[in-house]
């Protein structure tokens, strides 16, 4: 994401926005508005009721009037008051307990849709990584948001144009009254969107740390770990140094902006006591009647009240929201990854041409310069040390990953050119970091190719290949003892994962270290198998331990992003070159190996 500190007004983010909230919730949004200007409009009607009421009363008591005229006013006002009561409290259940949740739900899913179309690369950046969390917390904040304009426009903003009409047929100069309610409260909020958009801007990074070091104290992936080895007083602590950094950031933004709400307070009572004396100079002058000044001096507490309530209240959140909700908007104007249709042909082979790629904000590639070739039914092994570029590789040749420079041709497709559900079509993969789905054992299966379905004969036939021991599980057993079920071991759950990327149709599948958690005689026998299944296809072994990549027709040895070397394994060895040397590092496994397989 463009992490550019690009300046957003507030009438630019509340014109992007609120297209977006309507199309989320369009007659939810309707309905709320309605009831905002039905609201408001009650209001003054209210006050022009109690006026009528208070000089009937005021008649009657000068003998100018009876009772029967003064029930009348009394029962319109008590109509008014009773309608605004009902309408007020079906638009605030309305506001939060339906439109709320509505939208902020569809938004969610907006956001996981863009994430879907926008180029993965940008995940292996920190700074894409801080906004995208800010994002998140913007899809509450920006219904929250909308609902504050909403209640602003149709609601305070009918209320004050048509209060305003009333004051000016009454007498102009009272106008004054909204301004010397309005005017202050506004230049307090000037600063406080400053501050408060900051403060946005330097909590995202704390909030995405605190958030990983209580997962690091809390969550079951890491509780045994942290307790066993003592970890837990080290989290903890670096928990509660980020959490204060965090709250000491919202401390000083919350002082900052106290201080200026106090001065809104002393401004604001001296506006009310003007609005007072005005009204009461014109009373005592016989410009209005009792009755308009009782409904005019009881509505001033009610301007004011209603103008600090929007100010503080609903514009003071509109302000501290504003980072987010910014943040939101940037997410969804992020460039998408596009390209021209078109289905993959594996009888052409996957080629790299001279491709290099480096990863945001890094200055150093993770390739460089590389160029190979898999033919049609080839199966290529690629091995080397950590860091040696070989999962980033993969990520290149499946086309996930764009080259920075050179081109990829993926079954004759141009990854860089081709769309991403195009290039993505018949490419299968098992990968080091694979996924532990909280659902049945047939989902996490069938999970990698939901088009074709659930097939539990062809599910059976992949968790056979994989090496997967049923041991009297069934299909729709749940595999998550958070959800009543059970779990699996480290090596059960790999070879879950190789049956999950075997159950896909495909015409290139890739293995990247799926392994580790089974020693290396059991690998082997995955290997074989895989050998097996991978024939006439395009296929890649990325592996660490050099004995399973012998299975393999060609080996590629990556060396600092490089090809150092490429061959067969006997043609590797007679070059006594890197692979050797790792060979020989690893030989005992391979001795061990063999003797077992000769007993």
């Amino acid at each position: 994401m463009n992490t550019e500190t690009k300046k957003y007004s507030l009438l630019k983010v509340i014109l992007r926005i609120i297209p977006i909230q309507f199309k989320s919730a369009p007659w939810n949004c309707l309905l709320e508005n309605t009831l905002g200007i039905m609201n408001g409009l009650s209001f003054t009607l209210t006050v022009a009721a109690t006026q009528k009421l208070f000089d009937a009363i005021s008649g009657a008591a000068a003998g100018k009037a009876d009772f029967w005229d003064c029930l009348s006013p009394l029962l319109i006002l008590a109509a008014f008051t009773f309608g605004q009561q009902i309408i007020n409290g079906v638009q605030n259940f309305h506001g939060i307990g339906v439109l709320l949740p509505k939208s902020a739900g569809r938004l969610t899913a907006l956001i996981h849709q863009k994430l879907g179309r926008i180029d993965p690369v940008y995940f292996e950046d920190t700074g894409f990584l801080d906004d995208l969390n800010k994002a998140k917390e913007g899809v509450r904040a920006i219904t929250m948001f909308c609902m504050i304009v909403f209640v602003c426009v149709s609601f305070y903003g009918v209320y004050f144009v048509s209060i305003g009409a009333y004051l000016f047929r009454l007498k102009p100069v009272l106008i004054l009254t909204l301004l010397l309610a309005f005017l202050p409260a506004m230049a307090a909020q000037t600063v406080n969107i400053k501050v408060f958009t900051k403060l946005e801007e330097q909590s995202a990074p704390l909030r995405r740390e605190s958030a990983y070091y209580q997962k690091t104290i809390c969550d079951r992936e890491y509780f045994k770990e942290t307790r066993i080895l003592g970890a837990f007083t080290f989290f903890y602590q670096r928990f509660e140094e980020t959490l204060m950094l965090l709250t000491g950031k919202i401390w000083k933004a919350e002082r900052k902006t106290a201080l200026l709400q106090l001065l809104l307070d002393f401004s604001s009572f001296a506006g009310m006591a003007l609005s007072s004396y005005m009204l009461f100079r014109a009373t005592m002058a016989g410009e209005i009647t009792i009755g308009m000044f009782a409904a005019v001096f009881a509505a001033l507490g009610q301007i004011f009240g209603i103008m600090q309530e929007i100010v503080r209240q609903h514009i003071g959140n509109m302000n501290r929201d504003m980072g987010k909700v910014v943040n939101f908007i940037r997410l969804l104007a992020m460039p998408e990854r596009t390209g021209t249709q078109g289905i993959p042909d594996f009888t052409k082979g996957v080629t790299a041409k001279d491709i290099s790629f480096t990863y945001p904000g890094r200055d150093k590639p993770a390739i460089s310069k590389v160029s190979l070739e898999i033919a049609p039914g080839e199966t290529l092994a690629v091995v080397g040390e950590n860091g040696a570029g070989k999962s980033t590789l993969v990520r290149l040749l499946t086309g996930i990953y764009r080259p920075s420079e050179g081109k990829v041709l993926l079954g004759g497709l141009d990854t860089a050119a081709a769309s991403a559900p195009g290039v993505y079509q018949g490419v299968s993969g098992v990968f080091q970091k694979y996924q532990r789905y909280k659902m049945t054992l047939q989902e996490n299966v069938a999970i990698s190719d939901v088009s074709a379905g659930a097939d539990p004969t062809r599910i059976r036939s992949v968790l056979s290949e994989a090496g997967f021991e049923m041991g009297g599980r069934k299909l729709d057993d749940m595999l998550s003892p958070e959800f009543g079920g059970v779990d699996l071991s480290g090596g059960q759950w790999q070879r879950a994962a190789i049956a999950r990327g075997l159950y896909r149709v495909n015409g290139f599948i890739v293995l990247d270290e799926p392994t580790s958690a089974i020693d290396p005689i059991e690998e082997t026998k995955i290997y074989k198998q895989f050998e097996q299944l991978a024939r006439g296809k395009c296929a890649v072994v990325v592996t660490h331990r050099i004995g399973s990549a012998r299975l393999a027709d060609r080996i590629v040895v990556m060396d600092g992003g490089r090809i150092a070397d490429i061959g067969t394994h006997e043609e590797l060895m007679s070059r006594k070159g890197k692979y050797a040397e790792m060979w020989e590092k690893q030989a005992q496994w391979y001795e061990r190996q063999e003797e077992k397989e000769s007993v």
